[in-house]
């Protein structure tokens, strides 16, 4: 059975920095694109990072470019956030997803964010809240 748990959301303080954490089990890590996703109140849920290989690059939306950095530890099935210079509109539910390398597909969307398609399996979240 597949686990996907997200862990290291909380409250801070616009400016501040927050390290997101997601471990998966039952499955073999190496093989599988990871992401993470956010949906805000009253949004859809939108793309956020994703990357493929442990060395490979790493795709980000706009919104988040420079402040973001996807990162992943496969000895330790884990994937990584480090979210710095958090905005208020960064407040949003996190979501990690795991997709077959070849599979998953991340395209760039008109709004300059980022579409992943091919996720298989997807955590519960863990709630992210900037104040200002």
């Amino acid at each position: 059975q597949v686990q996907v748990v997200e862990s290291g959301g909380g409250l801070v303080q616009a400016g501040g920095s927050l390290r997101l954490s997601c471990t998966v089990s039952g499955l073999t890590f190496d093989d599988y694109a990871m992401g993470w996703f956010r949906q805000a109140p009253g949004k859809e849920r939108e793309g956020v990072s994703a990357i493929g290989w442990s060395s490979g690059r790493g795709y980000y939306a706009d919104s988040v470019k420079g402040r973001f950095t996807i990162s992943r530890d496969n000895a330790k099935n884990t994937l990584y956030l480090q979210m710095n210079s958090l905005k208020p509109e960064d407040t949003a539910m996190y979501y990690c997803a795991a997709g077959p390398l070849s599979v998953v597909v991340v395209t760039t969307t008109p709004d300059n964010g980022i579409r992943v398609d091919g996720m298989d399996y997807w955590g519960k979240g863990t709630l992210v809240t900037i104040s200002s």
